[in-house]
C-alpha cells in the first residue's frame, strides 16, 4: 500500500521538551486508505508524532505532508485530520445524534446536510436505536462508538486513534478491533492507530511501525514484524521470543551459520544489509520449533511443563545455562508424556531461526 500516493509522509521530523528528546528524525510514509499502527512502550515518541500529525503540538524541525501538501505549521482546524482520543471527550448533556452533529455544526453545515451525515454515521456504527440517548447513559463500547462517529462525521482525509480501546475490558476491546478495521475499510479513511498492544496492531493493522527511544526501528506487515523482525528489541516487544547466544562460523547469501554457545550449528537468515561477524545472536518463536526423539539441532534437559489449554508451555534448559521455550498446541485427550529432568531434542522449523541486531 505504501508504493501508491501517500495519505501521510513524515519526513526527518524532530521534537525535544526540554532536554528529553521525543522524536528523533522520524521518517515514516503512510498509504491512502490504509490502516497504519504506531506500536511501542509508553515514552517511545508514538502519541508525539500522532500530536504531530494533528497539529496540536508542532516540530522542532522536519516536515509533515498530507497528499503532498506541507501541513506542518498549519493549526488542528486548518488540517482535513480527525482525533479519537482515550478518554473519548463526549458532552454528556447531549444525546448521541448531537454529539455526532456537533462538528458538523462548527463547521456551519446546512441542517438537511447534518441530518444526512447523523444518520449515515449512526447506520456506520449501528447505533441508529440509540440516536435520542445521552451519551452518560451509554456504556464504554458504545461511547467509543459514538466518538469515532463523530470524529468520521466530517469526513476527514486522516482519522487519528490514540489507544482508544484502552478503557474497554478484554472481551470489549477484541470485539471493537473488528469493528474499527470494518469501518475503515467501508469508509476508506486512512486510520492511523497509536497503542502499546501488540495484539491490536496484529490483529487490525496493514502495517505496523515500532517505535523505540524518539526512532521507528521497523516497518512492515504484521507477519513481517512478527516472523521477521530485524532487532532485538522488536522480536522481543512482539510476541515471546527465544535469543540464543553464538558465533558466526560462515556466511552465503542472506543465510548465516552459527554455532550456539548452547552446542550444535544452526542455520539462520539475515536481515537485509546484515553483515555480522563473531557473536551473533538468533532468535526463534517458541512455536516454530518442536521436540525430536534424536537429532534436533542442540539439545537440552526439560525443566517444566506448563498447560495453557489452547497449548502447552515447554521449558528447556540448555548446557550453557540458558532457558529455551517451546510452545506445542494441544490436541482432545491428547497428554504430554515426558517428566521434567527428560533429556531432549529440539529442531527448527524451516526458515524459524534468525540473526538479530542487538
Amino acid at each position: 500500500m505504501a508504493a501508491a500516493a501517500p495519505a501521510i509522509e513524515v519526513l526527518d521530523l524532530a521534537k525535544s521538551f526540554g532536554e528529553a528528546r521525543a522524536l528523533d528524525g522520524v521518517s515514516v510514509s503512510i498509504g491512502e486508505n490504509e490502516f497504519f499502527t504506531l506500536l511501542g512502550p509508553s515514552g517511545c515518541g508514538k502519541t508525539t508524532l500522532l500530536r504531530m500529525i494533528a497539529g496540536f503540538d508542532f516540530p522542532d524541525a522536519g516536515e509533515i505532508r498530507l497528499h503532498g501538501r506541507d501541513i506542518a505549521g498549519q493549526p488542528p482546524f486548518a488540517r482535513p485530520v480527525n482525533t479519537v482520543f482515550q478518554n473519548y471527550a463526549l458532552f454528556p448533556h447531549m444525546t448521541v445524534a448531537q454529539n455526532i452533529g456537533f462538528g458538523l455544526e462548527m463547521q456551519g453545515k446546512r441542517h438537511t446536510e447534518i441530518a444526512a451525515r447523523v444518520d449515515a454515521m449512526l447506520a456506520l456504527v449501528r447505533m441508529e436505536a440509540l440516536r435520542e440517548r445521552r451519551t452518560s447513559q451509554l456504556s464504554g463500547g458504545q461511547q467509543q462508538r459514538v466518538a469515532l462517529a463523530r470524529a468520521l462525521a466530517p469526513q476527514p482525509r486522516v482519522l487519528l486513534l490514540d489507544e482508544p480501546l484502552s478503557a474497554l475490558d478484554l472481551k470489549l476491546r477484541k470485539e471493537m478491533q473488528g469493528e474499527l478495521k470494518r469501518l475503515q475499510l467501508e469508509t476508506g479513511i486512512t486510520f492511523i492507530f497509536v497503542t502499546h498492544d501488540q495484539e491490536e496492531a496484529l490483529t487490525m493493522s496493514d502495517r505496523v511501525a515500532v517505535m523505540s527511544g524518539g526512532r521507528i526501528l521497523q516497518v512492515g506487515t504484521p507477519r513481517e514484524i512478527y516472523d521477521s523482525p530485524r532487532d532485538r528489541f522488536v522480536a522481543d516487544f512482539i510476541g515471546e521470543a527465544n535469543f540464543l547466544a553464538g558465533e558466526i562460523a560462515g556466511i552465503e547469501g542472506q543465510h548465516a551459520r552459527v554455532r550456539l554457545a548452547a552446542g550444535g550449528t544452526v542455520e539462520a537468515g539475515l536481515p537485509a544489509g546484515l553483515a555480522p561477524n563473531g557473536r551473533a545472536t538468533v532468535f526463534v518463536r517458541p512455536e516454530h520449533a518442536e521436540l525430536r526423539a534424536d537429532g534436533g539441532d542442540f539439545r537440552g534437559k526439560l525443566d517444566r511443563v506448563v498447560y495453557f489449554g489452547t497449548d502447552t508451555h515447554l521449558h528447556i534448559r540448555l548446557a550453557d545455562g540458558s532457558d529455551f521455550v517451546l510452545r506445542q498446541q494441544n490436541s482432545p485427550g491428547g497428554h504430554f508424556g515426558l517428566d521434567p529432568g527428560a533429556e531432549v531434542a529440539v529442531a527448527f522449523k524451516p526458515g524459524a531461526a534468525r540473526v538479530l541486531r542487538d
